[in-house]
């Protein structure tokens, strides 16, 4: 068998290649080719697609998350790879070759995978509120493995207003450790820093350019690692992101409607899903509308249609053209226009959001917000000073909360999304790898599954 490293460089596209020599170099001796993506183009369904070659349809990944019906909440971000229908690579693999061994370090859904190492961040939650930066490991002891000699996973650079460099460069030398103590035959890596600024900023900004010119040269020592052990390494992307300059309000249109209902505790107002004739679950530039009697959906398709930053409203029908007609979908899905994206807000007054609206808090609001990325654009100066006592509370051991974000003035910040199949090559996903033999005109997402089935010598 032959050692495989795939390297999941999120938002990865032709345009910043030209700034990523190291990375560039696997196409000069192996090849480069278009990777096509799903819908939506986003982290988790892009992933299970990769490692079961299903669509969405298949392996039940509509989305970084949704509405579980069964249970009447919206979750996102969940962890536990039992939510993956399919068959994954390395199931695939150990049927061909019994004792394939496999570590995950920091792909999505690798709580409970069945695989020999697993690294994913995972915060200390303790009683009293507090968060404190962690990851978990399976086996155990991998933990005190890595800690020991990298630290503490960087938790507060993996996302929020100051992600930047130092977790991508702290999961790039757990991979290289791993690699090194244990000897995969498969290892995944996931490398997110080209999510941050080109979200903030743009993929036509400097600083887009600059970010990526930067993790090339964090790349270098787990690409020479992996040379090293003579392993066949691919780079791939999940999506490409691509300018935006709107936001887009779904739920706000549906409450005006009549259509979402709210719930208010202590001031503050909280979507109600139970009563609601219908809502949006949004992430990035597509949304999940999930609409409650089915004879609301045409009305509600139409307000829909009607809204400007909508480019297609997606019935069941419609979603099977894309693979993601599941029972986790809304009854209708959204796509955001090319400049566009949607947001989850569903008040109507900033006065009365919740208060996890202004904190870095992705398993709690019931859609993606990329405003966290952003200390407070309306106040950034206040925004740092607040969170500067916030921590000097946490060290004298009081409560705290990190108000930082913000709400309206956070959503005009932002320059990047994706989500949407891409319009173009140079903003579309794209796969390198280092064996020529494999090479490709073109690369389906179902089809990465296969090829790194064939890289490692197990099919023909």
């Amino acid at each position: 068998m032959n050692p495989v490293v795939v390297l999941d460089v999120v938002g990865l596209t032709p345009r910043l290649l030209r700034h990523m020599p190291r990375l560039s170099r696997l196409a000069e001796t192996g090849f480069r080719a278009p990777l096509g993506t799903v819908l939506p183009a986003v982290t988790c369904s892009a992933q299970s697609t990769f490692l079961t070659g299903e669509m969405p349809s298949g392996h039940g990944i509509v989305g970084n998350g949704w509405y579980f019906r069964d249970l009447g909440e919206v979750f996102l971000w969940r962890q536990h790879n039992g939510l993956v229908g399919g068959e994954k690579v390395w199931d695939a693999a150990r049927a061909a070759a019994p004792g394939y061994t496999v570590a995950n370090v920091c792909w999505w859904y690798a709580m409970g995978a069945d695989v020999d190492w697993t690294v994913t961040p995972r915060p200390v939650y303790h009683a009293d509120g507090r968060k404190d930066p962690d990851c978990y490991t399976y086996p155990p002891e991998l933990h005190d493995e890595l800690t020991a000699t990298l630290g503490t996973f960087p938790l507060f650079s993996y996302w929020g207003a100051n992600a930047g460099i130092t977790s991508s460069a702290w999961i790039c030398r757990a991979a290289e450790q791993i690699m090194a103590a244990h000897d995969p035959d498969l290892t995944l890596v996931y490398v997110p820093h080209l999510d941050y600024d080109l979200q903030r900023y743009g993929p036509s900004s400097a600083q887009a350019a600059a970010a990526a010119a930067e993790l090339d040269v964090t790349l270098g020592p787990l690409l020479a690692s992996a040379t090293a052990r003579g392993a066949t390494v691919v780079a791939l992307s999940e999506y490409g992101i691509t300018d935006v300059s709107r936001p887009v309000h779904v739920n706000r249109l549906l409450r005006s409607e009549g259509l979402l209902n709210v719930y208010t505790q202590a001031g503050m107002e909280y979507l109600d899903p139970w009563t609601s004739r219908a809502f949006a679950v949004a992430d990035h530039q597509v949304a999940h509308v999930y609409v409650r009697d089915p004879a609301d959906v045409a009305l509600v398709a139409k307000l829909c249609s009607g809204l400007s930053g909508v480019e297609q409203v997606l019935g069941r029908a419609e979603q099977a053209g894309y693979g993601l007609d599941h029972d986790r979908a809304g009854e209708l899905v959204l796509v955001a226009g090319p400049d566009a994206w949607f947001t989850y807000y569903y008040w109507l007054d900033d006065a009365a959001a919740p208060d996890f609206a202004r904190l870095v808090e992705i398993h709690r609001k019931p859609g993606y917000d990329p405003a966290e990325l952003f200390f407070d654009p309306a106040g950034p100066a206040a925004a740092k000073g607040r969170a500067a006592l916030a921590l000097l509370r946490k060290k004298i051991g009081m409560r705290y909360t990190m108000s930082v974000v913000g709400l309206d003035a956070g959503a005009r910040a932002v320059r990047g999304s994706h989500g949407r199949l891409p319009t173009g090559p140079d903003d579309a996903p794209v796969l390198l790898c280092s064996d020529p033999a494999a090479a490709r005109d073109r690369i389906a997402a179902t089809e990465v599954k296969g090829l790194l089935l064939r890289l490692a010598g197990l099919t023909s």
